[in-house]
């Protein structure tokens, strides 16, 4: 074997609460009726556009998806995200790991964010006890029920814990059925349970803040929100629970159900707010499946989607409504305005500030009532 390995079950997780966290639920979570920033008329045109499109998708039946980055739940959005999830704007939402990370940690210590810069120095970044565990139990428990990462997360927050087999069950289960789709996902859990990473029966866990978790709000809702995480990309990876497998496993669910969402996505409306590298390039991979799977069944392509992508980047001062730049323009770099230029319908480009956006969508859309 080529490399050295570093021995994960070496690092000593600390205590969450005692992490020098850099903001609470109280001082984030934007109310409903929080006045936004204000825009300029002709940004403030292109989310009125926007909003128009959604109603429109909405009353006929379409999909609606927004794709978000972590800072969005950083930045309190929490509360606007419900009140586009109850009123039945949206159909589909996608985060990546930091986006349920920080959702978490809000809903269940009511505070988040640390100091990359003195903690990666110090050895603590990302090293807390309770983030890595839980979230690993999350998946764990729903991987022996093949949910993918946001429905077993959500499910996880929005019961307060999660109920998990007996170990001897797993024992049987995985001897009767080697070969069954479930059988790696019930061998990781028992491992975690023979090492005692993970309990058996009922784990309580109280979150005193589901308020502010998005993740459990489209739980509770019944709508899919999917997880788009990278192995080593998020905090869990610094604990000694740390299991691809079981986050891959996850993932694997989630992109699945993201493209089943998208193959509803014709007239539809897709949202891409502060996602500048999971969200255009989870959406270009789902995207071709489900092209490719329609070219087989003699179906045409997904066509006369809207795609709306928010960033507080310049656009590299191209219009992308023209579609895209040469390569000898710096704009030609900026993965999530070209590879949204690449896929099909129209794509539209809006420099703004990501909370500021859906609140101004919010309000636009309350002005209506959905179908």
């Amino acid at each position: 074997m080529i490399g050295t390995k570093i021995d994960l079950q070496k690092i000593k997780p600390l205590p969450l609460a005692k992490r020098n966290s850099l903001s609470t639920v109280e001082e984030v979570l934007v109310p409903l009726d929080a006045e936004p920033a204000a825009i300029g008329d002709a940004l403030m045109s292109q989310v009125d556009d926007c909003a128009g499109r959604i109603r429109e998708a909405r009353a006929n039946g379409k999909a609606v998806m927004m794709i978000y980055g972590a800072h969005l739940i950083k930045n309190g959005a929490a509360l606007i995200l419900d009140n586009l999830i109850a009123n039945g704007w949206l159909s589909h939402l996608a985060t990546n790991g930091a986006g349920t990370i920080h959702d978490w940690e809000y809903a269940w210590l009511g505070r988040s964010t640390e100091c990359v810069r003195s903690n990666v120095a110090t050895g603590t970044f990302g090293t807390w006890e309770e983030t890595g565990r839980y979230i690993h139990l999350a998946l764990l428990a729903g991987g022996v029920e093949g949910l993918g990462y946001g429905e077993a997360l959500g499910r996880f927050i929005a019961g307060d814990g999660a109920d998990l087999p007996a170990a001897d069950e797993l024992v049987s289960l995985i001897a009767a059925e080697p070969a069954h789709e479930l059988a790696a996902a019930r061998a990781e859990l028992l491992h975690a349970m023979r090492n005692g990473s993970a309990p058996e029966g009922r784990c309580d866990l109280e979150h005193r803040w589901k308020q502010a978790s998005v993740v459990a709000s489209a739980y509770r809702h019944g709508m899919p929100l999917t997880v788009h995480p990278g192995i080593g990309y998020d905090i869990i990876s610094n604990h000694p629970m740390f299991n691809g497998a079981a986050i891959g496993r996850a993932a694997h669910v989630d992109f699945q159900t993201f493209a089943g969402t998208l193959d509803q996505l014709d007239g539809g409306v897709l949202l891409s707010v502060g996602s500048a590298i999971m969200g255009p390039q989870v959406f270009e991979k789902a995207l071709s499946c489900v092209n490719h799977i329609r070219l087989q069944e003699g179906r045409e392509i997904v066509k006369n989607h809207s795609m709306y992508v928010v960033d507080l980047q310049d656009g590299g001062n191209w219009d992308w409504t023209q579609g895209e730049p040469p390569v000898t323009s710096a704009a030609y770099y900026l993965r999530f305005c070209k590879t949204y230029a690449r896929m099909g319908g129209s794509m539209h480009y809006l420099q703004c500030d990501n909370l500021a956006f859906v609140q101004h969508l919010s309000r636009a859309l309350d002005d209506a009532n959905p179908s």
